[in-house]
């Protein structure tokens, strides 16, 4: 019987039978991927438009997303001079607001920076590896990493929302 044809874009799809990190690793990088492309090929005015009451926006969320990956990955597990854990609702809050002459294609560079970094913090430490966590008390790398699957995989709706707003495009990816 021949395998039936997988689309090599839906990476969980593809990683069905891997292990236990594999399986985290590539639902958090699809759930990156859909993000990004939701604000593909938008303009930056069409990807700051607020369509909701809150300050939410397709670049914003790119945005706040690149804090996510800092936050949980480098500044937790490796972190570097100048690296703080934010913490307040104040820093998530502005997280979604753009500085003055940044662009979506400026954000979005950005966060894949930001996820590439996480990879290659991740990718040093084993899935039960525990640190401390200023709020939390301590975190394994297995809970961080299913918590960024979610805090992405959340955003990603957002986005899918505010991209079918914007130009009527849908689609889970």
């Amino acid at each position: 019987m021949a395998e039936p044809t997988i689309d090599p874009t839906l990476g969980p799809v593809l990683a069905r039978t891997g292990d236990e990190r594999a399986i985290l690793e590539s639902f958090l990088d699809f759930h990156r991927a859909t993000v990004l492309r939701k604000a593909r090929g938008l303009s930056d005015v069409e990807a700051t438009r607020r369509l909701v009451p809150s300050r939410t926006t397709l670049a914003g969320l790119l945005r706040h997303l690149a804090l996510v990956e800092r936050n949980w990955l480098p500044c937790l597990f490796a972190p570097e001079p100048g690296d703080v854990y934010l913490t307040s609702e104040a820093d998530a809050e502005a997280s979604f607001t753009l500085d003055p002459g940044e662009t979506v294609d400026g954000v979005a560079d950005v966060y894949r920076a930001a996820c590439a970094r996480s990879r290659a913090v991740a990718a040093r430490f084993d899935l039960d590896h525990v640190v401390p966590h200023p709020q939390l008390g301590e975190v394994s790398l297995r809970w961080v990493l299913v918590h960024l699957i979610e805090e992405t995989a959340r955003h990603a709706g957002h986005a899918d929302i505010l991209r079918e707003l914007t130009d009527g495009e849908t689609g889970a990816i």
